[in-house]
């Protein structure tokens, strides 16, 4: 028998609130709810959907998040450190700065979303979708995006400090100015990815990934040779 799902709308909601509804077990849906600065850490939100809500600085630290949707939400430093947020998804809004350290993004799917400044060091995402996310000035060291099709990802100015790209596709990606240190690309598809600020002393980095013939005329244009 599937639990009932519980509509909240256009309230601004406390802890208490918040915790006698995840105490239910049911699934809630909450649409242009106000959780600014709310300290949520370990409740349980299984299957729970935030449609246009207000998180910033909330916390969800350690928080179970299982299938869960945030759909539209303002969660500028949003706090879901150490979040089980498995089969998750995040739909559109603007997470800058939020903190993801440790999270489970197992089979989650991140998608049209601002996530510019965001933490994910250490989490875990295997089966993980990325698509037309901002992840500028983002922190994702040791990072694997082994064997994913990553698409419209701007990745501009992040710290990609060994992360695997083994046989992954990046289309229509942005790896400008990123910091790279023992990051590994063996057959990697980066035809699709905008190396702007990448120099040809700095594509020993990229060993063994493919690039395009326009992608290799400009880092040898950086020597005054031309390719026709």
């Amino acid at each position: 028998m599937s639990s009932e799902i519980r509509t909240i709308a256009d309230r601004s909601l406390s802890y208490s609130e918040m915790a006698q509804a995840s105490r239910t077990g049911d699934p809630h849906h909450l649409t242009n709810c106000d959780l600014t600065d709310v300290d949520l850490a370990q409740l349980d939100f299984i299957d729970w959907c935030f449609e246009a809500c207000t998180l910033t600085g909330a916390s969800f630290a350690g928080a179970t998040l299982e299938e869960a949707t945030f759909k539209a939400c303002r969660a500028g430093g949003i706090n879901l450190q150490g979040a089980d947020m498995s089969e998750a998804s995040v739909l559109g809004g603007d997470f800058s700065n939020a903190n993801l350290r440790g999270a489970k993004l197992t089979h989650a799917t991140i998608r049209n979303c601002k996530m510019t400044g965001a933490n994910l060091s250490e989490v875990q995402a295997i089966g993980l979708t990325l698509e037309e996310v901002l992840f500028r000035l983002a922190v994702l060291p040791r990072f694997s995006f082994r064997k994913m099709t990553l698409t419209r990802v701007d990745f501009s100015d992040a710290d990609l400090n060994r992360c695997d790209f083994r046989d992954a596709v990046l289309d229509d990606c942005s790896l400008r100015n990123t910091h790279l240190v023992d990051s590994r690309f063996e057959n990697a598809d980066l035809r699709g990815a905008d190396l702007g600020g990448v120099t040809l002393t700095d594509m020993r980095r990229f060993k063994g990934a493919t690039i395009s013939k326009q992608q290799a005329a400009i880092l040898l244009g950086q020597l005054g040779l031309q390719v026709f």
